[in-house]
């Protein structure tokens, strides 16, 4: 639950930071009578979210165990592509995020009546789907194959709500929260979290008879960590680890967490290192 929480609250402070920008650009330039096409646009990137995510529920369900799982498993492997290119993505742009969408207003407000409402639906849209998919991937993960809960769902719907606030409050200057921090430590967990999704996307492959190794054990420790206990619960809900975890879905997690971790940390300390002066060299 608490790693659905902090997917809602991450893309739905990304949404609501790009709307409140797009709202406030238009109100401090007198164009508030473009508003309705922003709302018209954050609609229906909302809807196209929610199909999706419902048809990523609902799709494969009449399909053989075999074709689930290898659906399954690839997307659930494509997930942790979105969602490694959107941590790094706002880690590096958060600054300049509200120039370029004020850009794109311009652009749009002097085209058509429905440039506006295509800018909305992009800025939002982008991050509708990404969390629909991110959040089927680890939903299947921790309710298994299967089977469903509504558990992840409340940590989304708690997260999302959070962030609608928090978005509010930032648009009615109540507070200001360093933007680069939160996305520097939020990104850092949810690499951990799609390592999860991607070795859960493995082990899908190899029940699909996809990929090999699914009785070639990296480890067991069901007899130390019980998979019915509470804490298995929870690292099974925040991290997607399993007692026994074949050797395939091991290499798969130490091969994604290691680099793309190292290169997240590495980028994150030099946007916050000040910028050396540069030293004036004496001609000869």
């Amino acid at each position: 639950m608490l790693a659905n929480y902090l997917i809602g609250l991450r893309e739905g402070l990304e949404a609501a930071l790009v709307v409140s920008i797009l709202v406030a650009y238009l109100v401090k330039s007198e164009r508030r009578h473009l508003l309705p096409r922003i709302w018209t646009g954050v609609a229906v990137a909302i809807a196209i979210s929610l199909a999706f995510g419902a048809l990523l529920t609902f799709g494969p369900r009449g399909l053989t165990f075999e074709a689930q799982e290898l659906i399954g498993g690839t997307l659930s492997i494509i997930a942790v592509g979105f969602v490694t290119w959107m941590v790094f993505w706002m880690a590096r742009t958060a600054r300049g995020l509200g120039s370029e969408l004020r850009g794109r207003i311009d652009m749009a407000a002097e085209g058509s009546a429905w440039g506006l409402v295509v800018v909305a639906v992009l800025a939002v849209g982008r991050e509708g789907l990404e969390t629909a998919l991110f959040l089927w991937a680890t939903s299947r993960a921790v309710s298994g194959d299967r089977g469903s809960t509504w558990t992840p769902l409340l940590g989304a719907a708690l997260g999302l709500a959070t962030a609608v606030v928090l978005g509010w409050l930032i648009y009615r200057g109540a507070i200001s929260i360093n933007l680069s921090t939160f996305f520097t430590w939020t990104g850092a967990f949810l690499v951990l979290v799609a390592a999860g999704v991607l070795a859960y996307g493995i082990h899908d492959l190899q029940e699909a008879r996809f990929l090999p190794g699914l009785n070639t054990l990296a480890f067991d420790v069901s007899h130390i960590i019980d998979p019915t206990s509470w804490y298995a619960t929870l690292l099974k809900g925040i991290f997607n680890f399993t007692p026994r975890t074949t050797l395939l879905q091991a290499l798969a997690w130490v091969a994604y967490v290691v680099p793309v971790l190292a290169l997240f940390i590495r980028g994150s300390r030099r946007r916050t290192q000040p910028t050396a002066p540069r030293q004036a060299v004496a001609s000869a």
